[in-house]
């Protein structure tokens, strides 16, 4: 059965909202898993089926469990926070694929910089109003200036995770 997107202004719920990354480490023997605390977004889904938002996150959110570890990926060496607070990411479109799947195009912004980033996203039904979009992508993290690497521990990229619920903003 295929999810039905009504048009319209669509609000992120961030209580019933993730994204997580993970990361192998130490020559790829360790993997850190991490996950954000503080999501927000939205989007709107134009007549003709088309579909445009942001999602932001709290770079100094992200939680891997181990506060050492975490206040060194608010460093300078990894997320600097103290000069960009957010990571963004700009849906400038999404298309519907087969199935309940769309292609999501947008911009991811780390750091300052921004890179086309297009991925599978899978569309869940929630309630009458909701739903949930999952994904999982790949980044590349040197292509967003973070290139700490003491003695090569870090190789490939980074796994990002994400379960979004949207629900129908109000009119």
């Amino acid at each position: 059965m295929a999810v039905v997107v009504e048009t319209g202004l669509w609000q992120l719920d961030p209580a019933a909202s993730t994204v997580g990354l993970r990361h192998k480490t130490f020559w790829g023997l360790v993997t850190v898993k991490g996950t954000f605390a503080a999501v927000t977004g939205a989007g709107e889904v134009h007549p003709d089926g088309s579909a445009t938002g942001t999602v932001t996150l709290d770079a100094a959110s992200l939680d891997t469990k181990n506060a050492k570890r975490d206040t060194h990926l608010r460093s300078a060496d990894f997320f600097d926070t103290d000069n960009h607070p957010e990571i963004t990411f700009a849906v400038q479109g999404a298309e519907r694929l087969e199935g309940d799947t769309a292609r999501v195009t947008g911009q991811l912004t780390v750091l300052g910089v921004s890179r086309p980033l297009t991925f599978t996203a899978r569309l869940v039904p929630a309630e009458a109003d909701a739903l949930t979009l999952e994904a999982e992508f790949g980044v590349d993290r040197d292509q967003f200036a973070m290139s700490w690497n003491q003695m090569g521990m870090l190789r490939g990229l980074t796994t990002v995770t994400a379960a979004l619920k949207f629900t129908r903003a109000a009119a």
